[in-house]
């Protein structure tokens, strides 16, 4: 396989900052990619810390055995990061200094035309992270009926041309199976009127995103591994989300706002009888965004949007 170069990882400063790292720390990147964050975390933290680094995509954690060849204090997992809790309890850890979560597709997946990401380069409609799992975007495209096909597309991707969309999925399907990322883009240009077209990014956008979420379940795993990870957080360690589309924003800003909250009662009681207690102190009050500077650098930092937390008590 071609070998490729992974980008710089997007609001790297911010993310190191915000991780407050400590030396001798434990530490977990969930989302390794291309290991920049990883790099950072790895200097900071000295030989006696460890970082745990996760991936379910097998290219990149090849990628990062190599590329910390010489690192002692670094484990790679290639596994989902809903299987945090059993990689840390398999190694018999009961509490992590700082986690990192930087969510949705990477660099390297988008340009390897063979992973079926990509809109710009014609491959096999694939869209897989992980490789070794059944489901493809193609068997979604070729199965799904109308209605299915037009509520992911909406749901999934906020996409307001939907319908018009699923129709010509459908249309287009009648004369043979769509099965590569071109027939695809191209099905989706033409459903939406050039004038209608967005300015900053290709029309297939959304709907590419959609499948993808669908694809890998995104969505319906964020919100468990986020409270799994602050559960395993000591006190003061500290959670930082990048994530890249409204959906997954939303999720995490949701569920922080939730760990965050104190007494839970009606509000007409006059005195607390729930017991509940805040586990974590939110730090990005808004989310932090990536400066100009970088935006210019490394055009995927555009849509980046960066929360965190510190764990202040235990649930």
């Amino acid at each position: 396989m071609q070998k490729r170069q992974y980008h710089q990882p997007v609001m790297l400063k911010e993310a190191i900052m915000l991780l407050d790292i400590k030396k001798g720390g434990i530490y977990v990147d969930a989302t390794l990619g291309g290991g920049g964050h990883a790099q950072e975390i790895l200097g900071k933290i000295g030989s006696h810390g460890t970082l745990i680094g996760m991936d379910q995509d097998q290219a990149a954690i090849e990628h990062c055995r190599e590329l910390f060849r010489d690192q002692k204090n670094i484990i790679l997992e290639q596994a989902n990061f809903r299987n945090l809790s059993h990689i840390l309890d398999q190694r018999k850890i009961k509490e992590i200094d700082g986690i990192l979560f930087d969510l949705g597709v990477s660099s390297y997946q988008l340009e390897a035309a063979e992973r079926g990401f990509s809109f710009i380069q014609d491959g096999p409609l694939d869209m897989r992270m992980d490789r070794s799992q059944g489901l493809t975007a193609a068997d979604l495209v070729n199965s799904m009926d109308l209605k299915d096909l037009a509520q992911v597309i909406e749901d999934y991707g906020e996409e307001r041309w939907a319908k018009k969309i699923a129709g010509n999925i459908v249309s287009a399907r009648k004369h043979g199976r769509i099965d590569s990322t071109a027939a695809l883009a191209g099905i989706i240009a033409s459903s939406i009127p050039r004038s209608k077209w967005p300015d900053n990014i290709h029309p297939a956008t959304r709907t590419f995103q959609a499948f993808r979420i669908i694809v890998n379940n995104e969505l319906a795993i964020l919100r468990p591994v986020l409270s799994t990870a602050i559960r395993y957080l000591k006190k003061r360690g500290r959670l930082v989300v990048i994530s890249f589309h409204s959906l997954e924003d939303r999720i995490v800003k949701n569920t922080l706002v939730d760990f965050s909250r104190g007494c839970i009662c009606p509000p007409k009681l006059p005195i607390c009888v729930c017991g509940h207690t805040a586990e974590i102190k939110i730090l990005t009050k808004k989310p932090l965004q990536a400066q100009d500077e970088e935006i210019v650098g490394n055009p995927r930092s555009r849509s980046a949007k960066m929360r965190a937390a510190e764990r202040i008590a235990n649930g």
